[in-house]
């Protein structure tokens, strides 16, 4: 059975790479996961949202249990762009195979994940025709886009009409060396901010008759880099301040500009809130007598499920299918796991290894396509057994 159904999930993993679905396009892959499901006895919701010029494909899709639990599988058809094509050994969206590797846009990140999901789910049923667990499915095509119109939309309708998942588990390419080796129970959260300084402009002869941004903002800049924002915690590490970008002037060599521009982001933690980091770093500025204007972005809160049922079940199956045992982690940037955990109480991030993600040749070992759907698939049978006891 594992070299039939590791066939079947790596033959729709190729049918979804195949389809170039660069974000926010779908490029009917869901279309091919609906079909897949639906002898299963899944209910497939479309839940498209956005304008016509940026329009986001959502897939809810939900067989239900006995016992009111339900485990949602969720992920993102979309992808990046591709890059410089003449940069792949071989065509983006051609299903290649080369050195017992799997090549393609998305092979990694994420429509390998997608196809185990559903083959895992097929097994499961062949052998628990009538589980006590419901399984669902819960995908976008706004994930590597702005994500306003993808899996927090959804979010928003399961709320609202009290259909939320207990647990889910999102397919973003989590391991390291080799599937398994880690998974991600929360993240860190985001918040990038705009720092205008202002001076006054002036010829830099006569530096009496200006005052120069720059300068007033470097004692100031200096306190924020040396600031422990917090001390992180058993499962994040501190809070991260970091500056991505300081412009000023007007490009002539003999201006003293009139103002200075500071991109910057934290990466925070659950130690500290959004409204804690900005009240620290304006109370920075206004020590220093600094002349400002301060914008902000949240990108995302920090989530974290802690071990616990569901925790339990991936870190078993995994150990079951693989021998390892695997690393808890809470690194690496956000995902649409943000917007899941609003809804459900657990949530973990859980698929191959991230080495390609986003990059030229992008790939996935063969070798690790078998153990993925089967940790999958034992997890829905342990969490099924656990509710059946």
């Amino acid at each position: 059975m594992n070299a039939t159904t590791c066939h079947d999930t790596l033959r729709l993993a190729e049918q979804l790479i195949a389809r170039p679905s660069v974000t926010p396009e779908d490029a009917g892959c869901m279309d091919v996961i609906a079909d897949a499901l639906k002898p299963l006895g899944f209910v497939c919701e479309f839940m498209d949202s956005g304008p016509d010029t940026f329009r986001v494909r959502n897939l809810w899709a939900k067989r239900a249990g006995t016992s009111g639990q339900t485990l949602a599988f969720a992920g993102h058809t979309d992808v990046v762009p591709t890059g410089p094509l003449t940069q792949w050994d071989s065509d983006p969206f051609t299903p290649t195979h080369k050195d017992g590797k799997l090549f393609g846009r998305g092979a990694s990140d994420m429509k390998t994940s997608l196809a185990a999901m559903v083959v895992a789910v097929q097994e499961f049923l062949a052998a628990n025709p009538n589980p006590v667990l419901g399984i669902a499915f819960l995908l976008t095509s706004d994930e590597e886009g702005p994500a306003l119109d993808g899996t927090v939309v959804v979010c928003e309708k399961l709320q609202a009409r009290g259909d939320a998942p207990q647990f889910c588990i999102v397919g973003e390419p989590t391991s390291v060396q080799q599937t398994g080796d880690m998974i991600k129970n929360g993240r860190r959260g985001t918040m990038s901010g705009k720092l205008t300084v202002k001076g006054v402009q002036g010829h830099i002869a006569y530096p009496h008759l200006a005052d120069n941004p720059i300068h007033r903002l470097a004692p100031a800049l200096a306190d924020l880099v040396a600031i422990r924002w917090d001390e992180g915690n058993a499962f994040f590490p501190p809070t991260s301040w970091q500056v991505s970008n300081i412009h000023a002037g007007t490009g002539a060599s003999n201006v003293i500009p009139g103002d200075c521009v500071v991109d910057f982001n934290f990466r925070f933690c659950t130690e500290s809130t959004p409204e804690s980091l900005q009240k620290r770093l304006a109370a920075v500025l206004d020590q220093h007598g600094l002349k400002y204007e301060l914008t902000w972005t949240i990108g995302g809160l920090p989530f974290l499920t802690t071990p616990g049922t569901l925790v339990a079940a991936v870190q078993q199956a995994i150990t079951d299918e693989t021998g390892l045992t695997t690393e808890l982690s809470t690194t690496g940037g956000t995902s649409d796991g943000r917007f899941i955990a609003k809804i459900c109480p657990q949530v973990i991030e859980f698929g191959p290894p991230n080495a390609t993600i986003h990059k030229v040749n992008e790939h996935v070992a063969l070798s690790d396509i078998a153990p993925l759907k089967g940790i999958y698939r034992r997890t829905l049978e342990q969490l099924n057994a656990g509710l059946s006891a």
